[in-house]
């Protein structure tokens, strides 16, 4: 097919008005209630997200409390990393570190929470078809892809899961001062008995998944890149879907807000914040 003429500001903007209803692979539904292939039971009307991301691609969105987000990896080779924000007060945010400490498991799944540094539930992993979780490892820095691939800027051929959620944060009055630490979901990472880190090579399955409920109000940012511990020289890292739909907030006898003394702990202090 050959260039389209640009030449004036009428024919460019006729060539862009030309592309109104076009589809591709990977960008947001818009409206989101037009998503398709959504999970069991999930009306059309309450979606609020819908978005497949390719390689080097990100995404953000606030999310109402008991909102659920559901993130798939579409064709067995993505890697979602997560960050999270409380989104009415952004000083609050993601600890990994207390997420892993205060479940005593540095391996999350279904039934875990992600934890803010305030000791609150951000969001709660209610059901998962992955069994690939790293909250150890964090994310790639323009550094570490240039070693790797030879370049990292956010602009390039090797973007980087650092600088794709400064951008993300960015569009919310956000800076790189504000990026927590981040979870990785699908991909493996696991602790040996001398404290080396062994990342799991192989990988997932298509349609693999982890779901997650938001507990408070809260501002998700994703980039989908190459693991920062993945060996493979080629920049590979394929697409994921996140979907995300209204539903109610958490009941005082949800399993996974019972489940330990910590979770009710935990879930105490969000029904407190939300008190004042």
């Amino acid at each position: 097919m050959p260039p389209a003429d640009l030449s004036t500001p009428d024919k460019a903007r006729a060539h862009a008005r030309a592309q109104a209803g076009t589809n591709v692979r990977a960008m947001p539904t818009i409206p989101a209630s037009a998503a398709k292939d959504l999970p069991a039971g999930v009306a059309p009307a309450d979606v609020v997200w819908d978005e497949t991301m390719a390689a080097g691609e990100y995404g953000a969105r606030v999310l109402r409390r008991g909102t659920r987000l559901r993130i798939t990896n579409v064709a067995a080779d993505g890697c979602a990393s997560l960050i999270a924000l409380n989104a009415d007060r952004p000083i609050e945010r993601l600890n990994v570190a207390d997420t892993i400490k205060v479940q005593w498991n540095a391996y999350l799944g279904a039934g875990k929470l992600l934890l803010s540094d305030m000791g609150r539930v951000l969001l709660s992993i209610t059901a998962e078809r992955a069994g690939r979780m790293d909250s150890i490892c964090g994310a790639s820095t323009e550094a570490s892809n240039a070693r790797r691939y030879g370049s990292g800027e956010t602009h390039g051929r090797h973007p980087n899961a650092r600088d794709r959620f400064m951008i993300a944060l960015a569009k919310y009055g956000l800076g790189r001062r504000d990026i927590p630490p981040n979870v990785n979901f699908f991909k493996a990472v696991t602790v040996g008995e001398d404290g080396g880190l062994r990342f799991g090579e192989a990988p997932g399955a298509a349609g693999d998944f982890v779901e997650l409920r938001a507990e408070m109000n809260v501002l998700v940012a994703m980039a989908n890149t190459p693991h920062v511990l993945d060996p493979r020289p080629r920049y590979t890292c394929s697409d994921v879907r996140v979907t995300a739909w209204r539903g109610p907030v958490t009941p005082p006898d949800d399993p996974i807000r019972t489940a330990s003394p910590e979770s009710v702990r935990a879930f105490e202090n969000v029904e407190d914040y939300f008190l004042s």
